[in-house]
């Protein structure tokens, strides 16, 4: 064992002193350093991708740049330092990876809007050939990705990513490995990019509803998450057996930190809805922006035609009125 509390023995490596803020935030050793590198990877082909469209005089907003570091970062925190080993101890730690990873990271990352920045970056393959631009534009053609990203598909993912997860003995199948924690924190992630992608908009996607179904789809779905926590909080039995024996040393009642967790849960769906929420805003005052400013250019090169038909209708209305 170090001096962060990390036991080494075990096969999950799971911390056997009790929870500090150095303990939660110091690095976390794990049998793959799979989540590092992917952070490291995201960064880095982001930055590579903005580094292009730069070079060759192409503007991208630093907005968007921030927001993908930061989204990439809150990942990162949950999964590569001790928050990763505490929440394979403690429910409550685990509903907080469960949040930042399915509720979090995803809006940060779409607003980050990298498929976009994909579709611009990268190179097209030529006549003939397919490469890595040519596959995106497929896919998001793709009957597939018309599937995943409706809301049919999306809404019940987002509900069985809670209910059927911890209601059921799937969760402690999932635990008792380390394969089955990273899979389940994958799970996360993608339920919440799946979820979030047409609701933001950010980046193309199969289909595009109005700003007013976006927001109702967000509005269908928050609710869920907000009855998963009173449920787990009121829950006078263990939701999760799987934590139901901490170390003695540490003195805390599972089912204390149970409820605890289960405040998480049904705390942080507020702060998803408010940040979706004025994106989307946002965006809508911004697309009736872009609308009224391409009304205007089409009005000033016909000296507006559609303006004028009009009240030739109204004339004609007003004449035939006249005569009857």
């Amino acid at each position: 064992m170090d001096r962060t509390g990390v036991h080494m023995t075990g096969p999950m490596w799971m911390p056997t002193a009790p929870p500090t803020p150095e303990r939660l935030l110091a690095w976390h050793p794990q049998p793959l350093p799979v989540e590092p590198l992917v952070c490291l990877l995201a960064l880095a082909a982001y930055g590579l991708a903005v580094w292009r469209l730069r070079r060759r005089g192409d503007h991208w907003p630093i907005a968007r740049t921030l927001l993908w570091t930061v989204g990439v970062l809150t990942a990162g925190l949950v999964t590569c330092t001790g928050v990763n080993g505490y929440g394979m101890r403690l429910f409550s730690v685990h509903m907080v990876q469960h949040m930042v990873l399915s509720m979090l990271s995803p809006i940060l990352l779409l607003l980050g809007a990298p498929i976009t920045l994909a579709l611009r970056a990268l190179p097209p393959a030529g006549q003939g050939r397919s490469g890595p631009r040519e596959v995106i534009t497929w896919f998001l053609h793709s009957r597939a990705a018309r599937v995943i990203s409706s809301p049919l598909f999306t809404l019940p993912l987002f509900v069985a990513s809670l209910y059927g997860l911890y209601f059921t003995p799937l969760f402690g199948l999932l635990m008792h490995s380390w394969l089955g924690h990273e899979w389940m924190l994958a799970h996360f992630l993608a339920t919440g990019l799946l979820f979030f992608w047409p609701i933001i908009g950010a980046d193309p996607a199969p289909r595009r509803p109005s700003h007013l179904l976006r927001m109702l789809e967000l509005f269908i779905g928050m609710p869920f998450h907000a009855f998963f926590g009173i449920a787990v909080m009121m829950s006078s039995t263990l939701v999760a057996t799987f934590f139901a024996h901490p170390p003695t040393a540490w003195h805390l009642s599972p089912l204390a930190d149970q409820n605890t967790g289960g405040g998480i849960a049904w705390a942080f769906s507020e702060i998803p809805t408010l940040l979706v929420l004025m994106a989307v805003l946002v965006q809508w005052a911004g697309s009736d922006r872009r609308t009224a400013a391409r009304t205007d250019r089409q009005a000033d090169r016909d000296h507006d035609a559609e303006l004028a038909a009009y009240n030739a209708y109204l004339a004609r209305l007003a004449a035939r009125d006249n005569t009857v």
